[in-house]
């Protein structure tokens, strides 16, 4: 009988990871919907440990189907789909990875900023299609336009570092403004997209946040205005913001994330003036190599009693 702790885990990892996690543990990895089923069904007795991530989460009665469970993990800052309240009915502990791979997200969210109002990707077809300059209308700026922030989180907060540096006047929309914050506050999102010229998104996903931007948010941003989305892909009103687009009641859009993943966004897929990432805002080898290093450290926090490095 191995005297390994037991962990169950969901999402994809590196084979260089996958040696390691076997090393210490004593390692399931089941990160397809079958492999998981399977294995909650067949060991989920004997799992003191669950790795996943904020979209892949955790269900309440894959909970009660694992007897043992004593920590759920979750690599990157995301929680959104484990059952919080069935773990902790529990007394089960949740952590996250929140610090690890907030540069690569806000430099990420900085590139889409520019890509999107520079309009990298209709340019970089036109001059492979050999249009010069002077067929082709100017974009606008980036330094010196009004940022709104959707979610001054961690992130949000090294997105707007990464905006002092191009002069732009920074303003943010939260539940309630941010103690010792001195960027301007809007008590609407509404009222800040009027505002700014580019409105990112940085809040977390779940229910609270669904469809924050919809149609009349759209509509105060203009058509002068430019959004992006690095937060979950739930926060925009995909139909609405494809309506947008296209009709020019907004100038451009970057997305990282949006509400079909993995599946591409098919009302998007066909305009010009939006740039697709595939959910990869957060991802370098040095983010994953740090958050890959939290979860260690969470997991060697809670079996030694010291407690997880970054609990939920």
């Amino acid at each position: 009988m191995s005297d390994k702790i037991s962990l169950l885990v969901l999402n994809t990892h590196s084979s260089e990871h996958q040696a390691a996690l076997s090393e210490l543990y004593d390692l399931t990895y089941a990160p397809t919907e079958g492999e998981r089923a399977a294995a909650i069904a067949t060991h989920g007795a004997k799992f003191r440990a669950v790795l996943t991530i904020g979209v892949l989460g955790l269900t309440a009665q894959e909970i009660a189907a694992m007897p043992a469970l004593e920590l759920i993990c979750c690599m990157g800052a995301g929680y959104e789909r484990v059952d919080l309240d069935a773990a902790r009915a529990r007394g089960i502990a949740v952590a996250n990875g929140r610090g690890t791979n907030d540069n690569c997200v806000a430099d990420h969210a900085f590139g889409l900023v520019i890509a999107a109002m520079r309009n990298f990707r209709q340019l970089d077809r036109l001059c492979r299609e050999g249009v010069w300059r002077l067929a082709i209308p100017q974009p606008p700026n980036v330094s010196g336009k009004r940022i709104g922030i959707l979610g001054l989180g961690t992130i949000g907060e090294k997105i707007a570092r990464r905006a002092a540096a191009f002069d732009m006047p920074i303003g943010y929309h939260n539940r309630s403004p941010k103690a010792g914050i001195a960027y301007r506050y809007f008590a609407s999102l509404e009222g800040l997209a009027q505002w700014c010229d580019v409105l990112v998104c940085a809040a977390p996903g779940g229910e609270a946040t669904r469809h924050l931007v919809n149609a009349q948010v759209l509509d105060a941003l203009g058509p002068q205005g430019f959004l992006v989305n690095i937060g979950r892909g739930s926060v925009v009103d995909t139909l609405a913001l494809a309506t947008a687009l296209r009709d020019g009641r907004i100038a451009g859009a970057g997305l990282d994330v949006y509400e079909s993943e993995p599946a591409r966004p098919e009302t998007l897929i066909g305009l010009d003036n939006v740039i697709l990432t595939p959910h990869l805002a957060g991802w370098s080898p040095e983010a994953t190599q740090a958050s890959f290093d939290r979860f260690l450290e969470n997991v060697q926090g809670h079996f030694s009693g010291r407690g997880v490095v970054s609990p939920v």
